[in-house]
């Protein structure tokens, strides 16, 4: 009976390690992989798997109230402006919902964030959460910012709420790509 049950707890022990990589794999899919990777520019593409994720699940067709659009939800205004900071001559307002399309700006777009902000991550995703504005106000302001640079405080609960999420998401990605089937290849 002993070796029976000893059997028993390691197929129970390996059942469960599977049904929680399961798990994970679903609640954290990687999706369009290579389209990340071939338009990341200077970022990880653990970071825009995170950043999809908070921002549309993954959900092509994703909305907000605001209209925000697509993976990576971009507002209709600030597509226009990346596709002329990115040259796309042809680009129409719906060529936002295409995966390579969205993924390709927003991947553009944060890039170029992170550059404005002289790199500091935190601030490149708070504007892309809140606004460009929104974040150079609150460094100006020392209510929010002792240095003029990073911030202490982010007013907006949910710009905070993002930076959290994104950071999360950020993390598990992060181990997810580590044993990704593409990185065999």
């Amino acid at each position: 009976m002993g070796k029976n049950k000893k059997w028993i707890l390691l197929a129970i022990a390996v059942l469960s390690v599977i049904a929680f990589v399961m798990a994970v794999n679903i609640r954290f899919p990687v999706r369009h992989l290579d389209i990340i990777r071939a338009h990341a520019g200077e970022l990880d593409p653990a970071l825009i798997l995170a950043v999809i994720m908070a921002e549309s699940s993954f959900r092509q067709n994703a909305e907000s109230p605001a209209g925000a659009q697509g993976l990576m939800q971009l507002m209709p205004a600030t597509a226009e402006e990346i596709a002329q900071h990115m040259g796309l001559e042809d680009f129409q307002p719906e060529d936002v919902w295409l995966p390579e399309i969205n993924i390709a700006m927003g991947s553009f777009y944060l890039n170029r964030l992170k550059n404005i902000f002289g790199g500091n991550l935190d601030l490149a995703l708070a504007a892309y959460n809140a606004g460009q504005g929104n974040v150079n106000s609150w460094l100006a302001n020392p209510e929010f910012s002792g240095d003029g640079k990073t911030l202490d405080t982010i007013p907006f609960m949910e710009t905070h709420n993002y930076l959290r999420r994104v950071r999360f998401n950020r993390r598990v990605y992060e181990i997810l790509l580590r044993f990704h089937p593409s990185r065999r290849a």
